[in-house]
């Protein structure tokens, strides 16, 4: 690690130079163990050899940048958090004429469709915009096609099941060949869209942020910026949602935020 943290920080300075993604803030036990990776794939020696790469091919980066970003997901991931929300949110968001929500580093897409079946059973989607932000154009691709690999609809059923879905998983997608397809009507109401938690600003006035399972991979300071947008981002009485992993106590944004559902790592704006 300390042998390699030299090559990390000269490569982290050529993509942010060249092609204008910040991960200097990254935590850097996982960026080491993402550049091992790369390496390995993409047929390098060492972090220097996939330098030299970068500087003189544009294509590279964007083989690069699929190792450098959080691409695991699963649909209603932690089912208890898709229940609190449906238990002690939804309530609130009826009380609101329209909706936004802020799904930020929604990688491939499924926490998105998460949210958008969950709002459809409670009558709440066709008055709700949804914004899917990451900073992986081809992840964003993929969010929007909504087609993942049958061999999944397993697991997605049975976390439908324990978040407290309402009908059969089934009705909200086909199947062709070897993948299943969401239905297009659920993101009717979703724009898919480039951000950048490190770089960019905040977009809208929103109801909900979900963002979990980013945070981990920043410093301490990316992630007190990041929860500074979110934070500028809720209005009032607003909700945050976060990873299990990740909580607001040693922030010095928490003074901002109640603990709705502690143990699911929801959050209401003060």
């Amino acid at each position: 690690m300390d042998e390699l943290a030299p090559e990390i920080e000269q490569i982290l300075e050529v993509i942010y130079r060249r092609y204008h993604y910040d991960f200097r803030a990254y935590s850097r036990s996982s960026l080491a163990r993402r550049f091992d990776a790369a390496c390995a794939s993409l047929g390098c020696a060492n972090v220097r050899e996939l330098q030299l790469k970068l500087e003189d091919d544009a294509q590279f980066f964007a083989r690069l940048l699929q190792f450098l970003t959080v691409q695991v997901s699963e649909l209603f991931r932690d089912p208890g958090f898709f229940l609190a929300l449906r238990t002690h949110i939804v309530p609130v968001l009826r009380t609101y004429p329209s909706l936004k929500i802020w799904i930020a580093g929604c990688s491939t897409g499924e926490e998105v469709y998460s949210f958008a079946i969950l709002l459809r059973e409670e009558g709440l989607l066709d008055r709700t915009m949804l914004y899917a932000t990451d900073i992986n154009p081809e992840s964003l691709r993929r969010a929007e096609a909504g087609v993942y690999s049958i061999d999944r609809v397993q697991s997605f059923s049975e976390n439908y099941r324990a978040a407290g879905g309402k009908a059969s998983l089934a009705s909200y997608y086909s199947a062709r060949y070897e993948s299943v397809v969401f239905d297009r009507s659920l993101r009717k109401n979703a724009v898919f869209a480039d951000h950048s938690l490190a770089t960019d600003s905040v977009f809208a006035e929103v109801q909900v942020v979900s963002c979990r399972n980013v945070l981990i991979y920043f410093n301490n300071a990316l992630q007190e910026h990041a929860l500074g947008l979110m934070k500028d981002a809720l209005c009032r009485r607003g909700f945050l949602g976060l990873g299990a992993r990740e909580t607001l106590q040693f922030s010095t944004h928490a003074s901002a935020f109640n603990e709705l559902v502690s143990q699911e790592r929801w959050y209401q704006r003060c």
